[in-house]
């Protein structure tokens, strides 16, 4: 299984890089592109400290293995086999802290970046790759104001939390009609960054379209948080016949834990829209009894697909744990910047940047097609697709043509 994956990453990559060379930004001490020690550099930035460490590490972890199966099958082959490297630094989820690695990082050479989980983290490192002209690859940070500044630097592998909360909305109202249970109220429990609050808007939107009333919207911290049953209790009282949840994996955790305990008994499901928890194999591990039922809209790594069946075999391999989607957007996020390598013809962060524009690269997540940046840095053909939680195990259940298992909905008969 891992030959399979390294030959098929490895064909994946065009072969057309001529010689690594050229000047920089301003402010960087090796020239942006002009590599040391025979190996081109690509950042890592993610939260390897923090309430969101372990999310952070596994995203790190996708990086590595991705660079390693490159360099396995022969690295840049237009540059003689110049191999990558990646430098990996840890924002400790603030935004600070983003900011200031990420100008270590391009001082130190790198020719791209790749981050961060956190929207306003991300937000952050936009800034500074934008003014080095870097190129920025987000693997995971949805909040649409990343991307409305014009930027020409920063791209975007995942949706956006407008594409997100939107169709996280039209599914539940297909599902629940479908099952002739059509969706009356809805509360919102999100985290009150940019990413959660952009998500709840766009559900909250969408949803309404459909006649759907949107309410009580209940924001947290995910940083600190430690309990959420004061929140569940407020949806209990509200008598909302579904709950939407977008955060985090540890405050998803929280979550259910407090959905076990209240037991608001006219909930027919939890519906996490982008969550960082509902749709992970660790999620039901964790969570146990209080996570089977729940849904999750979220872009997701197709398991349906051998590559990717191979890269969490080999993750497990690795590291001792099951792979999250996160890592897996690490993952393809360092393929975009080798395929842009490779058909740069520099390594200058300028061309690089040029190339990822241009580029089309296969993926291992769920979707409509390989990567293919539009105007504003999204990625055209990121779309996401419904989890739930079955027998302890999550199950991609719609669209059918993704779908492994049926979903079942209501989830909970009765609390």
């Amino acid at each position: 299984m891992r030959k399979t994956w390294t030959l098929s990453l490895a064909l994946t990559l065009p072969l057309a890089l001529a010689a690594c060379g050229g000047s920089g930004p301003a402010g960087t001490t090796n020239g942006g592109g002009a590599q040391s020690g025979g190996t081109i550099k690509i950042g890592s930035l993610h939260p390897l400290s923090g309430a969101a460490a372990a999310d952070g590490q596994q995203m790190d972890n996708g990086a590595k293995l991705a660079v390693e199966a490159i360099n396995n099958a022969g690295g840049i082959k237009s540059q003689g086999g110049k191999k990558l490297e990646l430098v990996s630094a840890d924002t400790q989820g603030k935004p600070e802290v983003g900011q200031s690695e990420a100008q270590r990082l391009i001082q130190d050479g790198v020719v791209g970046l790749v981050g961060t989980y956190q929207s306003a983290v991300t937000a952050n490192v936009s800034t500074v790759a934008e003014r080095n002209k870097v190129p920025l690859v987000i693997d995971v940070s949805s909040a649409d104001s990343i991307l409305s500044q014009g930027y020409k630097y920063t791209f975007r592998v995942q949706p956006s939390s407008t594409v997100l909360g939107t169709a996280g909305a039209q599914f539940l109202d297909q599902v629940a009609k479908a099952a002739n249970q059509p969706v009356k109220t809805v509360a919102v429990l999100h985290e009150q960054g940019p990413f959660g609050s952009a998500v709840r808007d766009a559900f909250k939107a969408e949803a309404e379209k459909a006649g759907i009333k949107v309410g009580p919207a209940l924001a947290y911290d995910a940083a600190n948080v430690s309990d959420l049953t004061t929140q569940v209790t407020q949806v209990k009282a509200s008598g909302a016949d579904v709950l939407m949840v977008a955060g985090y994996y540890r405050d998803g955790v929280l979550a259910a834990k407090a959905v076990a305990t209240v037991k608001p008994p006219a909930l027919k499901a939890v519906y996490g829209v982008a969550n960082g928890a509902f749709d992970l194999p660790q999620f039901p591990k964790e969570a146990g009894a209080a996570a089977e039922g729940f849904f999750d809209a979220n872009y997701h790594a197709d398991m349906t697909n051998p590559d990717t069946q191979a890269l969490a075999k080999l993750y497990q391999e690795r590291y001792n744990d099951q792979i999250r989607t996160g890592a897996v957007l690490a993952h393809d996020s360092v393929k975009v910047i080798a395929d842009a390598l490779e058909r740069a013809g520099s390594a200058e962060p300028a061309k690089v940047r040029d190339a990822i524009a241009s580029g089309s690269v296969p993926t291992l997540i769920a979707g409509n097609g390989p990567i293919k940046f539009g105007p504003t840095g999204e990625n055209e053909n990121a779309t996401p697709i419904l989890m739930q939680v079955q027998g302890g195990v999550v199950k991609q259940v719609f669209p059918a043509d993704k779908a492994e298992e049926k979903p079942l909905y209501p989830a909970f008969k009765s609390q």
